[in-house]
Parts: structure tokens; C-alpha cells; sequence
């Protein structure tokens, strides 16, 4: 497989500008052949067709019975519980920690500790130190007695790998609240970090959005250094009572690492003689910044993390609890919450209803229903009224830039991305809306705003444009999670399918996107996928890309992209892949079934061309097989990403709407070709018949 850069795409060729490399367009030209062939060749098993036919049915009624009255979607989004440990802290630091959240938090916690004591940060996955140390913490907090057998278990497990000083930063930084580590010890963060322009290296906005959010908060909280009385002692986590907080010893100084570090050193003496005017300026700017980025429904961005520590910080800035902002943010926070019926809650790190709304919408479409149901008006009647016109962070690079687009969550207007907008265009385009006026303006937005978040290397992040800084990443505080935002590959096929459906196959910046692709493409012949695990999840948005846009399936990249699936599928027909390989590419391709990758490979095969092949019949047949008489799938196993390897998510709605995707695929061809939407198919009224009876 070819290199990966820090950002997780493929460095490759696809990592040149093709702004001045003519040849890359030529490549993308001269790739572009006539559309796919007409996938109704000979028909498969009568006994086949007809599971898929019924699996299809039962799979639409199921869907459509989740639709919430106000027409959107959302499954539970399914993190680690470091999540849940954070959410206690929080409560414990500002004081308003309550028995029955603690109560409910740490029965979740409890349920999901392993027999050796430890916590992973997956379904499957390896013991993970920094989840062990915050989840133990976190049932201390609930009264769980450190001589308890589940909770000397995790203690032991934590002093054998090293004890807290082998946590990653921000566990410290927790723990730090609470004096059970020393500020001392913790990477500097000057909050003076927001008076940098935009044009000046490890300014702001080099950062990722979301990491971004995160870390205009941590200033403030590195700068002020408070603690809090600690409940109890952690003298059990530490390897040496006597020595808690150990000096790692340094990089060489002509590493990457060295430097940084040594630069880190310079910011601790910084800190002793930083003039007081300046920074207490800075922390007043990073406070305003923070509250005008406060969403209307309270939360930051959309998602838990900058929500807490944007909490934190305000209070820190003097903000009581009473004050408007904070009761807003206190509320959001309420609602990442997930009660079960045991009694347990989950906090979900984000919450994703305009995501699983369009997706929701394909499917259904793809799959019969017909493109004037409620249920799908009703959805776009939601899907247009979260659309975002005004402008946010993405400004600062693109600030001629119209608005227009589309976030991930219920709130988050100053960061919509790159990958909802594509994908709620494909949506759109799948339904009769009795105001085509209003949609065709909003696909007009929406298209007009991904062409102009293009990267320079003709290929598209998830949130900005061009951010690639190789800086970032090398922060000594910055050791959990990818915290810049590069082109992949799964975010820009997703905007080349939606511009092939708009018939921009020919424009060039469409072109350049189809170049990077073809250059992107793994050794093995899949393709790394940032936002989903992994190459199988790659390789299900690159293939249906290329072919929508024109790649004949009888080029060299398809051919290959289909032999690396076919030699991956699992004897049971279907496929799966495994998080460990963001960290070992051994592992691509290799994996416990699901049906969602399982879909999302048939979802490949079917637009390359394959539906006959004994692969695509297989996998249809485990997809029926596996089905449960609700129409529903079951499927414990991650297989969404928010960071590679360290944070991993299950999104409990992929079972459902990537496996009816691929069997109305199966059933009718691709929804799109040079007729247009293949909505009018004839055969697809039998499932949206058998479906609508319910």
C-alpha cells in the first residue's frame, strides 16, 4: 500500500497541485469512457431475487417506522466511554454532580468493562490505557471501592503499562483538575495563540474545526491551571507513589519531535514572564470567541468535546452557572445523553440526524419508494430547512465564498461540511418535491459552495479548504486524534458522484477530483477511507464515484478495485474490517462481517458492473441471511471513524440504510444513469407496494 500522510490520505501522487499539473486532468480525461454497462444481464436465482426482493420490503418498512414526526432520522452514535468518565468529571468540577446521572453513567461504564478489567475504545478492540484510567476514575467517583475485584483488576492493568504518567495528554489534563497529575508536567498551550493571523504557521486555523473548537478553550484553561479539592487519592495508578509525575526524557534536538518539545519547554519559561496586559487580552478574546460560536441549541459545534471544555473555560472566565450561556451549554449537554432501558446512560460524543437523514432518503429511493412519499417530502421539507447561509470558520480561506450547505448535527451553522452537503444533494435529487423552485435554489447553494471548497490539490476535506499544515500534528499537546483536516478520498468521490449526478462530469474542477482519486488509489487496489473503516468503506465511495462520473468499469482502476474486494470477502458472503487497520494496512479488508461494509462493498461491485458475479450473489445472500424479522440488522462492531485508530464510532443507523441501499441497487440497477434517475423502474414499484402496505 502507498504511504499515508498524517491526515490519514494517501500521500501519493494525489498529493501534488493540480493546479499546475495539466497532466493529472489529461489522466482524469482520458479514464473517462462511456457509462457502465447495463448491470440486467443474465438473472440470478429465482429463490435470490425474491429474498432480496422481501429482504428490501422489510428493510423499507423498518425505515420508514423510524422516521421521527418532524421528517428526520438518527440512530444512536455509539463512542467509547471516556465520553461518559468526562461527562461525570465535568459534573464533579463544577459542582453539580448528582447521584442518579452518576448512578446511570456508571452502570454503562460497568457493562462495558472487559474480564481483564480494562476498557477498549471499540467493539473487539485492544485494552486502551487513557479509556482504563478515566473510566476507573469515573467509578470511583460512584462509589466503587478501589479494593473491589473488577476495580483492582483495571488498577493493576493500569500500573503494569505504566500508570497515569503513561496517559495520553488529555486524561492528564482531567486528572490535572483535580490535582491528581501536576500542571507541571502537561504541554503549555498559550492562549495567546489567537491573536496569530491566519498567514502565521500553528495560528488557530491550522487546526481542524473540531479540534480547533477544543483547543481556543484548553488555552484558557492551561493558562489559569485550576484545582479542584479531589475527592479521594489515585495513589493505586501511580507506578511510584513517590514520584508521580516523572520527566520524559527528550527527542533528539534535530527531530520533528525534539523541536516541538524543546519549544514546549520555551512556553513554560514564557509563562513565568508573559506580560500580564497580554495576556489577559488573550484570554478575553479567546472568551469572545467562544461564545459567539455557541450554537443556538447550546452545544459548540455540535459535538461533546468543545462543549465541555468551552464550559470550563467560561466558567473559569467567570461565568456562574445561572449565566445564559452556560445554562444553554449545561442543556445541550443534557441532550447527548442516551437512557437505556436498563437504566444505563450513554453520552454520545455527537449527535447525526442530517447525515442518517440523507442517507435514509437514498436508501428508501434506491429502494422503490417512490419519489413523491410523505416520508420523503416530509424529509426534505427538514433537510431544506437545515440548510446554512450564513458564513462560518471556513470564511477565513474562502472569504469571497457564497454560503450554502449542510452540517452533520440538529445545530452547528458555523461548520457545515463538505461530505452532508454532497450527500443531501444526491438525496434531493431522489425526491418530488412540490416546491421544485426551493430545491433546485438550495442544490444550487449547496453545489456553488463544495466547487468552492475545493483544495488546491484538486480534492476535498470534510470542513476547509487547504488544511493541510504539517505543523499541527507535532505538538507535543496533540498526541490523541488526527487535528488537521486534509483531502481523503471517501469525502471527495462523494462530491464527485454528486457532481457527475449535477452533469458536471466534464467540468474541469470535477475532473481534478477524479484525478487525485485515481492517484490516491492503494497498491492493493482499495482506497483509504477517512470517515469510515476503512479501505472497504474507501472503496465503496471511490468505485460508485468513478463510474457515476464516467470511468468505464473496464479501466484498469475499477478491475483492480474489484479483485482487491473479491479477494477480501469473508467465506460467509460478506465483508468486514477490522479499526486495527489504521495502524497495521495488513489488516485492510480483514474483519468479523457487517452488514453495513457488506453494503458498502456490493455497493462497489454493483456500480463497477458485477451484479452477476458469484461475489455480489453471496454477498446479497448474507445480507438476507443476517437480516432479523423486523427488517432490521444487528451489528455490535464500529464501523464509522472520527479520528483513525483512536476514536472509533458505531453509528447504529448504518446497519439499516447501507444494506437496503445495496439490495434496491441489486434489485434495479443504479439510481442514476444517462437517462437520469432510474426512479421510474418499473419493478421497483413491487417493493414500495409490499412496503407502503404497512
Amino acid at each position: 500500500m502507498t504511504a499515508t500522510t498524517d491526515g490519514g490520505a494517501g500521500a501519493g501522487a494525489g498529493a501534488r497541485d493540480a493546479d499546475s499539473d495539466d497532466s493529472a486532468v489529461r489522466t482524469a480525461d482520458a479514464a473517462l469512457g462511456p457509462p457502465g454497462r447495463d448491470t440486467a444481464g443474465a438473472p440470478p436465482a429465482p429463490g435470490l431475487l425474491a429474498g432480496a426482493r422481501e429482504a428490501a420490503a422489510r428493510a423499507t418498512r423498518h425505515l420508514l417506522g423510524r422516521q421521527d414526526p418532524a421528517g428526520w432520522w438518527k440512530g444512536d452514535l455509539e463512542t467509547n466511554v471516556t465520553m461518559d468518565a468526562e461527562d461525570l468529571l465535568l459534573r464533579q468540577f463544577l459542582g453539580i454532580r448528582d447521584e442518579a446521572t452518576t448512578r446511570a453513567a456508571a452502570l454503562f461504564i460497568r457493562g462495558e468493562q472487559q474480564s481483564d478489567g480494562t476498557w477498549a475504545t471499540f467493539h473487539g478492540g485492544p485494552c486502551d490505557l487513557s479509556a482504563t484510567i478515566e473510566a476507573y476514575v469515573a467509578l470511583r467517583l460512584a462509589g466503587d471501592a478501589p479494593d473491589a475485584p473488577h476495580m483492582v483488576r483495571a488498577s493493576a492493568w493500569i500500573r503494569a503499562r505504566g500508570g497515569i504518567a503513561a496517559a495520553r495528554v488529555f486524561t492528564r489534563i482531567w486528572l490535572a483538575l483535580f490535582g491528581w497529575w501536576s500542571w507541571d508536567h502537561l504541554p503549555e498551550l498559550p492562549p495567546e495563540l489567537v491573536f496569530l493571523p491566519p498567514w502565521v504557521p500553528l495560528n488557530i486555523y491550522d487546526f481542524g474545526c473540531w479540534a480547533r473548537q477544543t483547543i481556543v478553550p484548553l488555552t484558557v484553561v492551561s493558562a489559569l491551571r485550576p484545582v479542584r479539592p479531589a475527592p479521594f487519592a489515585l495513589d493505586e495508578l501511580h507506578t511510584d507513589a513517590r514520584l508521580p509525575n516523572p520527566v520524559k526524557p527528550l527527542a533528539p534536538v534535530t527531530s520533528w519531535d525534539g523541536a516541538f518539545q524543546r519549544m514546549d519547554k520555551a512556553l513554560h519559561v514564557y509563562r513565568r514572564f508573559a506580560p500580564r496586559r497580554l495576556r489577559k487580552a488573550a484570554m478575553a478574546t479567546a472568551g469572545r470567541w467562544i461564545v459567539e460560536r455557541q450554537e443556538n441549541d447550546g452545544c459548540w459545534g455540535g459535538i461533546q468535546p468543545p462543549a465541555v471544555y468551552s464550559i470550563i473555560a467560561l466558567h473559569l472566565l467567570g461565568y456562574d452557572l445561572k449565566h445564559p450561556v452556560m445554562r444553554a451549554g449545561l442543556e445541550s449537554l443534557d441532550r447527548f445523553a442516551v437512557w437505556r432501558s436498563d437504566g444505563a446512560r450513554m453520552v454520545e460524543a455527537c449527535q447525526s440526524p442530517v447525515w442518517d437523514t440523507c442517507l435514509a432518503a437514498i436508501a428508501l429511493a434506491d429502494a422503490g419508494v417512490r419519489p413523491d412519499h410523505p416520508a420523503l417530502v416530509k424529509a426534505a421539507d427538514w433537510m431544506l430547512g437545515e440548510e446554512i447561509v450564513r458564513s462560518g470558520d471556513w470564511a477565513v480561506r474562502r472569504p469571497q465564498l457564497a454560503p450554502g450547505g449542510w452540517a452533520f448535527e440538529f445545530h452547528n451553522d458555523n461548520y457545515p461540511d463538505i461530505d452532508d452537503t454532497a450527500e443531501v444533494v444526491l438525496a434531493l435529487r431522489r425526491i418530488k418535491h412540490p416546491e421544485p423552485a426551493r430545491v433546485e435554489a438550495a442544490i444550487a447553494r449547496g453545489v456553488s459552495w463544495n466547487l468552492g471548497m475545493q483544495s488546491k490539490n484538486g480534492a476535498w476535506g470534510a470542513f476547509d479548504a487547504d488544511n493541510t499544515s504539517p505543523f499541527p500534528n507535532r505538538l507535543p499537546f496533540c498526541d490523541f486524534g488526527e487535528v488537521i483536516d486534509p483531502p481523503s478520498a471517501d469525502v471527495t468521490a462523494h462530491v464527485v458522484e454528486m457532481l457527475a449526478v449535477e452533469g458536471r462530469a466534464g467540468d474541469a474542477r470535477t475532473r481534478r477530483g477524479i484525478a487525485w482519486l485515481l492517484a490516491e488509489q492503494e497498491s492493493c487496489g482499495g482506497w483509504f477511507g477517512r470517515w469510515g473503516t476503512n479501505y472497504v468503506y474507501g472503496t465503496g465511495s471511490v468505485v460508485p464515484a468513478l463510474t457515476a462520473a464516467g470511468i468505464a468499469p473496464a479501466h484498469p482502476a475499477i478491475r483492480r478495485a474489484v479483485g482487491w474486494l473479491e479477494s477480501v470477502q469473508n467465506e460467509d458472503g460478506g465483508w468486514g474490517e477490522d479499526q486495527r487497520s489504521y495502524k497495521d494496512p495488513s489488516w485492510a479488508g480483514r474483519g468479523a462481517s457487517t452488514a453495513s461494509q457488506t453494503a458498502w462493498a456490493l455497493m462497489a461491485l454493483l456500480s463497477a458492473g458485477e451484479r452477476d458475479a458469484a461475489s455480489v450473489e453471496r454477498g446479497i445472500a448474507y445480507l438476507v441471511d443476517t437480516q432479523r424479522e423486523d427488517g432490521s440488522w444487528d451489528e455490535p462492531h464500529f464501523t464509522g471513524t472520527g479520528f483513525p485508530w483512536d476514536f472509533s464510532i458505531n453509528y447504529h443507523l448504518y446497519r439499516q440504510v447501507f444494506p437496503l441501499t445495496a439490495l434496491g441497487r441489486y434489485l434495479y440497477g443504479e439510481p442514476f444513469g444517462p437517462e437520469g434517475w432510474h426512479g421510474a423502474h418499473p419493478a421497483r414499484e413491487v417493493v414500495s407496494a409490499r412496503a407502503e402496505e404497512a
